[in-house]
């Protein structure tokens, strides 16, 4: 089988990946194949810190594709990466995954077998029913190994997926630890390196509040606004498509103040981070050797992306989330 070689840029929100992704791509020849689970809609912009502009002449893959109200889900997203990947090879240049979607990222590496059917009705609907706290108790309770790491805990569209994934897998017998239902995960076809970008917490965590409180001098309340009002988008619909659109959307309908949105939000996504980080830990645990790189520097990206380009081995990771409890404080 001849691989087709990847590099994967991943780590949490808020640190600086597109960047170090798009240069890599510059040097090395390469397209960026977006692995985010919201740029990939029309319009969500400012909230999904879709900045094209940050991409310069480098092609990019799997921004803008669907609308808001699409609904886009795992399997669409492995689809559509692998025919870009394919097609970004067979045009001789490098492709780059790049995005903290830690599961998108995880399911592309390690080839999950997802199911393409539609979901069952009866059970959609009584999905649709219940609130967002009942599915995460539901889903935790389906596999509590999976939710500990779940970043899109706070999504009602992928806390329903999720479920019925696992639902299924419950009622067939099959295993769906992972995200994977059916049969174990294959061959991906990719000879992958994955660089992490690593930062101490504490950093992090300022690195979210200033790009939260600069996404919200950008005009962040009005493009859910503009949503709601312009293209007709329901309160409902905005509030799944992850923490921005959820509280904006309270927030314009009165539930909330100004202050309390944007505290209830920097805490939220604070806690989206940490939970990223649990995920990477079992992307370790699972075999997904993630070289760590302190602050996303270029260098020692670019270096290890040029032996692995030259077909030289590449040294085991010196760095290991899963090794550590409380890693990067």
């Amino acid at each position: 089988m001849n691989r087709i070689k990847i590099v994967v840029v991943t780590g949490p929100t808020a640190t600086g990946k597109t960047r170090l992704a798009v240069r890599l791509a510059e040097k090395f020849g390469g397209e960026v194949v977006s692995a985010d689970s919201r740029q990939v809609y029309r319009r969500l912009d400012i909230g999904s810190g879709k900045d094209v502009s940050e991409y310069g002449d480098v092609p990019h893959h799997l921004i803008d594709i669907v609308d808001p109200g699409a609904d886009y889900h795992l399997k669409a997203f492995c689809d559509d990466a692998r025919a870009a990947v394919a097609a970004i090879a067979a045009r001789g240049r490098l492709p780059v995954v790049c995005g903290g979607s830690a599961l998108y990222i995880h399911a592309l590496l390690k080839n999950y077998d997802l199911p393409g059917g539609a979901p069952c009705p009866e059970e959609r609907a009584g999905l649709d029913a219940a609130s967002l706290t009942e599915l995460q108790a539901r889903l935790e309770k389906l596999d509590p190994e999976f939710y500990a790491g779940f970043a899109d805990r706070d999504n009602f569209n992928r806390l329903r997926r999720a479920i019925e994934i696992r639902s299924s897998c419950r009622s067939s017998g099959a295993s769906g630890r992972g995200g994977e239902p059916g049969a174990p995960p294959s061959d991906s076809g990719f000879d992958a390196l994955v660089l992490g970008v690593l930062f101490p917490r504490s950093v992090v965590r300022e690195r979210i509040r200033l790009r939260l409180d600069a996404r919200l001098e950008q005009g962040m309340v009005d493009e859910v606004r503009g949503l709601h009002d312009r293209y007709g988008m329901s309160w409902e619909k905005l509030e799944f498509l992850g923490l921005e659109y959820r509280f904006v959307a309270e927030y314009l309908q009165g539930k909330t103040g100004y202050d309390e949105m944007r505290g209830l939000l920097l805490n939220h996504i604070r806690q989206f981070a940490k939970r990223q980080d649990i995920f990477f830990r079992k992307m370790e645990r699972e075999g997904v050797a993630i070289h760590w790189i302190n602050e996303g520097a270029f260098e020692p990206a670019a270096a290890l992306t040029a032996d692995f380009i030259a077909g030289k081995n590449i040294p085991e990771p010196t760095f290991r989330l899963m090794d550590f409890r409380n890693p990067a404080k």
